[in-house]
């Protein structure tokens, strides 16, 4: 079996633009929901511990479809997987608007977690503009895409706010019909890419190794594992900070969407340094210095409540998640062969998106039972245990080139 033929390098920069771009809007999506949705929900839910399971009910929508998401894109073709995946966020998006309208909290869950299911397709694009550029651009190409983030972070949470009292008064229904209209822009950027073609597996080609060898390989189960942890502790601690900051510590919904939307900010716009620094030192140091900012993040939250101490340490989250998420698909993406795509692809974003499913219904439940500080200092071992096993996985690698 060989590689499509693709020149990788003639359509890098245009690739890279049109993805940071439709990352923008797709991102967009998913800052609306982050923003408002526990707080929309908690007008809407029969008992307020259940204010983040809509949310929660968007990253179990992205956890469900990634694997299947996965199989579609390598079966339709990169372009056309995206483009099915940016149509399931446009129609969530006004039957979240129409379940706000009709004060329907089962039905707004529901639509939230189609909003998830199409953004599994969306989460696919940092893999794919790996596979289409040339492997020395890998880190910043992946960077790049991720930059639109930027974008998103402020267009996300600042027409949340803006649009919520749209349709009929009904606070923050309109927020949802964004949605949308951001998912027919994302429709139209995508029609325009020009993606490397994916590899098909043909019968009698040789498939590259199990998934159980696969699995084996720290080169490939270490980046698996930091992408689990720092997507779930970001999810963890973002999903209740809203919901702390009005509910628990007072402070108002507007000030909640601010946070948030710095967050987010925060989340992407290290993108335009993040690949050079991982070219520089290395994908397991860019991953622990995510982590201890992470770690950072939850000490400043266990040391005040003033809307100060949520915004730095909220953008302590942002960039360390930027620095363990990039640094993660970077080692993961350098780490399998092309016939081994789907198959490593199929296992992350289940594992990954599950894990942050798993984060985003405890963050509730927790923040309801034992309070805002317990979730802080729920993140401190998981940070511990992580850089544990990145010290390892480094030092291992060292033993290799020295041998």
């Amino acid at each position: 079996m060989t590689e499509p033929e693709f020149n990788k390098a003639k359509y890098a920069g245009r690739n890279i633009g049109l993805l940071a771009l439709t990352q923008a809007t797709g991102g967009a999506s998913q800052a609306i929901i982050m923003a408002v949705g526990a707080l929309t929900a908690a007008t809407l839910a029969p008992s307020q511990s259940l204010a983040t399971v809509p949310t929660t009910a968007m990253i179990i929508g992205v956890a469900l479809m990634a694997a299947p998401a996965t199989k579609i894109i390598y079966s339709v073709g990169r372009r056309n997987g995206f483009i099915i995946g940016a149509s399931l966020g446009g129609l969530a998006g006004i039957f979240a608007a129409i379940a706000v309208m009709m004060s329907s909290f089962v039905l707004f869950a529901l639509a939230l977690a189609v909003v998830g299911a199409g953004g599994a397709f969306a989460q696919q694009y940092r893999f794919a503009i790996a596979d289409s550029v040339p492997d020395d651009t890998k880190a910043r190409a992946i960077s790049l895409v991720l930059l639109g983030g930027v974008a998103a972070g402020f267009l996300g949470p600042k027409l949340s706010y803006l649009a919520k009292d749209w349709l009929g008064g009904v606070e923050f229904a309109g927020s949802f019909v964004v949605i949308t209209f951001l998912s027919i822009t994302a429709i139209v950027l995508l029609s325009l890419t020009k993606l490397a073609p994916v590899v098909k597996v043909e019968k009698g080609d040789y498939k590259g190794r199990s998934i159980k060898e696969i699995i084996r390989v720290p080169e490939i189960n270490i980046p698996i594992i930091t992408g689990m942890a720092t997507y779930a502790l970001m999810t963890f601690v973002m999903v209740a900070a809203p919901l702390a900051m009005v509910h628990v510590c007072g402070h108002s919904a507007e000030q909640a969407t601010t946070t948030i939307q710095w967050h987010i900010i925060a989340m992407f716009a290290p993108s335009l340094f993040t690949g050079n620094i991982i070219n520089k030192i290395g994908g397991y140091a860019t991953v622990a210095i995510g982590l201890v900012l992470i770690l950072g993040c939850a000490l400043i939250n266990l040391n005040g409540i003033t809307t100060l101490h949520f915004d730095i340490a909220l953008i302590l989250l942002g960039v360390g998640w930027n620095f363990g998420f990039i640094g993660s698909t970077t080692l993961l993406s350098q780490a399998y062969r092309p016939e081994e795509a789907a198959k490593v692809q199929g296992l992350n974003e289940p594992l990954v998106f599950g894990t942050m499913a798993v984060a985003s219904i405890s963050s509730g439940v927790l923040l309801n039972t034992l309070g805002w500080q317990s979730i802080n200092v729920m993140v401190l071992p998981i940070v511990t245990a992580t850089l544990a096993l990145l010290a390892w996985g480094d030092y291992r690698q060292r033993k290799l080139r020295a041998a």
